[in-house]
């Protein structure tokens, strides 16, 4: 009901938004996500870390992903993104008409050129002072530990010269499963912001080690949450 009602609202933001990045329309659609994790109270949700930074001075921000919950989760965050996510998403009645609306970034995966087209349209909104979002393990974990992550979300932020935000998330696992809009058990959620990664000075040599960088801070912070050690919660080791 909340997600019928949020469609006509987005489109008549999205209809008066003069901002070249549909900035305030994005920002209304992140508030959904919001709405929708508060209305929840099996949802124990914990944020901390890094929050108070200026979302128009662009971001590539980088997360950790475990289910279709981790999308309300972040949009708690006080922040405007463009998320990066598969064309199939932006296909579904109207969650899919919403994230066209907010200027989400749609990628077909069977296309050959998926990488240009996708770091052209990000290009287009780092340009204009607006984040974009990744997930680079490219979909969620089946068991919970971190998957191999590609390079296309360090390579953008080193060609464009934006710094790196790294966040990471637990306790979404089973909350809302793959392909089901059904919320699971109560959960503690955490969402940590770590420390920006300037990437100023680096160069395309160094996306590889930029990528592993930011993953094993996540992969820590993981180990550190779940009292275990590195090599339990990452799928590589």
């Amino acid at each position: 009901m909340l997600i019928i009602f949020w469609l006509p609202m987005l489109a008549l933001r999205r209809f008066f938004d003069r901002d070249p990045a549909y900035y305030n329309t994005g920002k209304l659609f992140r508030n959904l996500g919001k709405a929708i994790s508060r209305i929840n109270p099996n949802w124990k949700i914990v944020i901390s870390g890094e929050t108070d930074i200026d979302d128009r001075r662009p971001y590539v921000m980088v997360c950790n992903h475990l289910s279709q919950a981790d999308i309300p989760l972040i949009s708690n965050l006080p922040w405007e993104m463009k998320w990066v996510a598969k064309k199939e998403l932006f296909e579904v009645p109207v969650v899919g008409w919403m994230m066209r609306l907010a200027g989400d970034i749609a990628v077909d995966r069977r296309a050959r050129n998926r990488r240009k087209s996708t770091f052209r349209q990000a290009r287009y909104y780092l340009q204009r002072n607006c984040s974009v979002m990744f997930f680079p393990e490219g979909t969620r974990s089946r068991n919970g530990k971190l998957n191999r992550f590609t390079n296309g979300a360090f390579d953008l932020a080193i060609k464009e010269g934006v710094p790196i935000l790294p966040m990471v998330i637990d306790g979404t696992q089973n909350t809302l499963p793959k392909r089901s809009w059904k919320f699971g058990e109560a959960k503690h959620i955490k969402l940590k912001i770590l420390e920006p990664l300037d990437t100023a000075d680096l160069g395309y040599g160094d996306i590889k080690k930029t990528s592993r960088e930011v993953r094993s801070r996540i992969a820590h912070q993981l180990a550190e949450w779940r009292g275990k050690p590195v090599e339990e919660v990452d799928n590589l080791l």
